[in-house]
C-alpha cells in the first residue's frame, strides 16, 4: 500500500470517526450496535445531540487548525497555533472541552495558560491533545521518532499541562509513524513505551499490554490513557476499518474522541480505500471563527497530501 493512501486513511478515518461517534457521546455501551445491528446497512452518518448527519466535533476542527499553522508557517510555530486555538474558542463552538476552554479562554500567554491551569487544577490528563493529533501526525513522521514524539508533547503541552497527555500523544504520534512505513503498529508497542516518560510508562503499558480491555479501564474514557487504551483495543480486536469503529464507538462514554483516535489508527492501517465512501460523502468540518469555512472530503484529501509531502522544520518559539 502506497505511504499516501495510509496518511489520507489517517486524516480522514479520525474525521470519519469523530462525526460517528458525535452523536453518541456519554451514551450507554452498544448504543451504536442497537441503532444499526447490520454492519454495511448504511445510515450510520446519522447526525443527533446537535450535530449535523456527517458533521465533525471539535477533534476535527482543532486538528484542521494545527494542519493548517503547520503548512502555513512551515513548522511548529507554537504561539501560531495558541492563536488559531484561541480564535476557534472564541467564536463559540459547538462543543468545547472544559479544560481546553479554560486554558484558551484565562487571559494567560500561550507558554503558561495550560501551566498555570494545571498548576491550580492538578487535573489536566483529559484526551484533549490526543483527539486533534491525527493531522500533526501525519506531518511530522519525517521527522523519525524522536521528531515526531517531541513535537506531540510540545503540541498536546499549549492545552494540557499534565504530562500524562503529552505522552499518550507522543505514543499516538509514534505508532502513526511506524504505521505510514507500513510497519504493523500493534508489534511497535513495546519500543514505543520504551521511549515513554519513565513517570508515565507503567500506565500506558497497562492499557496497551495485549491483555487488557476496556472493562478494565479504572478512569472515564476521557482521560488520555483509557482513550489511548480503548483505540488501540479496538484496532487489535477487529478485522477491518468497520469494524474497529463500531468496537469503539460501542464502548460508550466519550465516544467522539475514542472514535477519532481509533480512525487514525485504523485509517493509517487499513488505507484510505478501507473508509466506507457512505461514511465520507456526508462529511464535513466547520472552522468556528474561521469566516464560515466548511471543510469536505475534498480538502481534507488535499490536506493530507500536503502534510505528508512537506518536510517538517521544528520551529523553537
Amino acid at each position: 500500500m502506497e505511504r499516501m493512501q495510509r496518511a489520507a486513511g489517517a486524516i480522514v478515518g479520525a474525521a470519519v470517526g469523530d462525526a460517528l461517534g458525535g452523536p453518541f457521546e456519554f451514551g450507554p455501551e452498544g448504543a451504536f450496535s442497537r441503532r444499526f445491528p447490520a454492519p454495511g446497512a448504511g445510515g450510520e452518518m446519522c447526525g443527533g445531540g446537535g450535530w449535523d448527519p456527517g458533521e465533525a466535533t471539535d477533534d476535527t476542527q482543532m486538528a484542521v487548525l494545527v494542519a493548517e499553522s503547520l503548512l502555513e508557517q512551515g513548522g511548529l510555530d507554537a504561539p501560531d497555533v495558541f492563536a488559531r486555538f484561541q480564535r476557534w474558542a472564541a467564536s463559540e463552538p459547538k462543543d468545547i472541552g472544559l479544560q481546553t476552554e479554560d486554558v484558551l479562554t484565562n487571559g494567560m500567554p500561550w507558554d503558561l495558560a495550560a501551566a498555570i491551569h494545571f498548576q491550580i487544577n492538578q487535573r489536566a490528563a483529559g484526551n484533549g491533545s490526543l483527539m486533534r493529533a491525527s493531522t500533526s501526525a501525519v506531518y511530522f513522521a519525517a521527522a523519525g521518532r524522536d521528531g515526531t514524539m517531541d513535537a506531540a508533547r510540545r503540541i498536546a503541552a499549549l492545552t494540557h499541562g499534565d504530562r500524562a497527555a503529552w505522552e499518550g500523544t507522543a505514543i499516538f504520534h509514534e505508532l502513526i509513524r511506524v504505521t505510514l512505513e507500513g510497519s504493523a503498529p500493534l508489534t511497535a508497542l513495546p519500543d514505543i513505551l520504551s521511549h515513554v516518560h519513565p513517570d508515565h510508562r507503567g500506565r500506558y503499558a497497562t492499557v496497551l499490554a495485549p491483555d487488557w480491555d476496556p472493562g478494565q479501564a479504572t478512569e472515564f474514557n476521557g482521560a488520555v490513557w483509557p482513550c489511548l487504551g480503548s483505540a488501540v483495543w479496538a484496532l487489535r480486536t477487529t478485522s477491518g476499518f468497520e469494524d474497529a469503529l463500531r468496537a469503539a464507538i460501542d464502548l460508550g462514554g466519550d465516544t467522539d474522541t475514542v472514535a477519532a483516535v481509533t480512525g487514525g489508527l485504523a485509517g493509517a492501517h487499513y488505507g484510505l480505500d478501507a473508509i466506507p465512501a457512505r461514511w465520507t460523502r456526508p462529511l464535513h468540518v466547520p472552522l468556528p471563527g474561521f469566516d464560515g469555512r466548511v471543510l469536505h472530503l475534498a480538502d481534507l484529501l488535499h490536506l493530507a497530501q500536503r502534510l505528508e509531502e512537506e518536510l517538517p522544520m521544528r520551529r523553537k518559539r
